[in-house]
């Protein structure tokens, strides 16, 4: 709980000093208000990640604008690939022929059983760009330094450390050195960077969540480590949740870590949660306070 504490201070930091910088830029109290900066977070979750694209694509087609996205893991993945301005169709397109070989390659040894280099090369299938001063809307992409214990977010410079250092996920792919750190998965500590886009100038933050499921048996080691660290999580700190003006939350439960062929069901999911989100959203867009239940 001190924890929890520690993260939602901070956050509460983050808020409380951009609003107060704005009203001072502003100086004038009785100036027009001006259309809030809108973030998006997008959450991990390996190939149940494609239902962000739902998610962009209701956003998308509902007007709603996106001036900056945060992402941890496959969010960060999903999050690049928009920015850069690749079309949604061209990404559910590549996400429904996707398979772990495309980012993965077994290179068992004491760190991790596989190496994520290969996502370079699958990046490279949606974009050319490979610096976030290239990207169309700014970006910043969520790791974890595993000897600070702390998030590092990233939104300058080379793209790809970073990206790879976000997806690095703890037992199954080998940590990336960069920076003078030892970095893996975002999502240790933000597995739903609603920091990383409060620190990008967001007035409102979108949220989205996928929560894994666990309807069958584990059926390989990457399962019981998957299903692991979501038990962890469920019960540890959620402090994004406090500092997020609105939580999606597609329902993914039903599919599993690795499997891109359900890309169109879980392209649906985001889209009928990210629907059903449209009022609350619409609502923090007018500056409405929402229910502090929710």
């Amino acid at each position: 709980m001190a924890q929890e504490g520690k993260v939602s201070g901070a956050l509460g930091w983050l808020r409380t000093a951009k609003d107060k910088l704005n009203a001072f830029g502003r100086g004038d109290e009785d100036e027009p208000a001006k259309r809030p900066r809108v973030g998006l977070a997008l959450a991990g979750g390996f190939a149940r990640g494609i239902a962000h694209i739902g998610v962009l694509r209701v956003l998308r087609e509902a007007g709603i604008p996106i001036d900056c996205v945060a992402g941890t893991s496959v969010g960060a993945l999903i999050g690049a690939t928009y920015c850069a301005g690749t079309s949604l169709e061209e990404m559910e397109r590549i996400g429904l022929t996707t398979s772990f070989t495309d980012f993965g390659r077994w290179t068992p040894s004491w760190l991790g059983l596989a190496t994520n280099q290969r996502l370079e090369k699958y990046f490279a299938r949606f974009t050319p760009a490979k610096t976030f001063e290239e990207l169309k809307t700014p970006l910043a992409i969520a790791t974890t330094d595993i000897n600070a214990g702390v998030s590092v977010y990233y939104s300058h410079g080379p793209i790809m450390p970073p990206m790879r250092a976000s997806c690095a996920y703890p037992g199954l792919f080998l940590p990336i050195q960069y920076d003078g750190r030892t970095l893996v998965d975002g999502f240790l500590t933000a597995p739903v960077p609603v920091e990383g886009a409060l620190l990008l100038g967001a007035d409102v933050v979108i949220a989205v969540y996928l929560e894994a499921g666990s309807l069958e048996q584990p059926r390989t080691f990457t399962d019981v480590l998957s299903r692991s660290f979501t038990i962890v999580q469920r019960h540890t700190d959620l402090g994004w949740r406090a500092q997020a003006d609105v939580t999606i939350e597609p329902d993914v439960k039903p599919f599993v870590w690795d499997d891109f062929s359900k890309t169109p069901e879980m392209v649906a999911a985001g889209e009928a949660a990210t629907l059903a989100a449209l009022p609350q959203i619409r609502a923090a867009l007018r500056g409405e306070k929402r229910d502090s239940a929710a």
